[in-house]
C-alpha cells in the first residue's frame, strides 16, 4: 500500500504526458518517435525493470532516461535503431523525437515539393505517396459519382 501512495500520476518526457500507472516499457512507447525496439534498447542500457510502473521510478532514473532520448548513440545503441540515418544535411545518424520528428518531417515533405521529385509531387496534390492503389481509393475532396446533364435522357417522355 505504500508503494501506491509514492506513484506519481502523470510523468512529463519528451513532451509527453505519460500516466504513472503503466509499465516501464509500454510508457516510452507513448512518446512520438519512440518504438518498441527503441524502448527495449533504452531499458535494457539503463538496467530498468521493464514492468515497473513508471511512476515508481526516482528522478536520476528520469534524468537519465532524457539523456538516452537527446543522443543514444553515446549510450551504446546500434544506429539501426534510430529513425533518421544518414541525414540530408549532416550525413550523421540520428534519433529525434516529439516536435523534432515533426519539424523535420515537414521540412523533408517540403524539400521534395521545391525540387520536384516525384513523392514532392504527389505530396503536393494529395495523392498516394508510396504507390498505393487510386482506383478505388484517396477519393476524398473530388468530385463523387457522374452527374448527367438534363438532355441526356433518351427515350422517356
Amino acid at each position: 500500500m505504500a508503494e501506491q501512495e509514492n506513484i506519481k500520476q502523470l510523468i512529463r518526457l519528451g513532451d509527453a504526458d505519460i500516466d504513472g500507472s503503466k509499465g516501464t516499457y509500454y510508457s516510452l512507447t507513448k512518446i512520438r518517435g519512440i518504438s518498441y525496439t527503441m524502448a527495449n534498447a533504452i531499458c535494457n542500457v539503463l538496467n530498468l525493470e521493464k514492468g515497473k510502473k513508471i511512476g515508481l521510478l526516482n528522478d536520476s532514473d528520469l534524468s537519465r532516461i532524457k539523456e538516452v532520448l537527446k543522443d543514444p548513440g553515446k549510450f551504446g545503441i546500434q544506429a539501426w535503431a534510430f529513425n533518421r540515418r544518414k541525414d540530408y544535411d549532416t550525413g550523421d545518424n540520428k534519433h529525434l523525437v516529439s516536435s523534432e520528428l515533426r519539424l523535420r518531417r515537414d521540412f523533408d515533405i517540403k524539400r521534395m515539393k521545391e525540387i520536384k521529385s516525384y513523392r514532392g509531387m504527389r505530396h503536393a496534390v494529395g495523392l498516394p505517396v508510396r504507390g498505393q492503389r487510386t482506383r478505388s481509393h484517396f477519393r476524398k475532396g473530388t468530385a463523387i459519382g457522374v452527374r448527367k446533364k438534363e438532355g441526356s435522357k433518351k427515350g422517356r417522355v
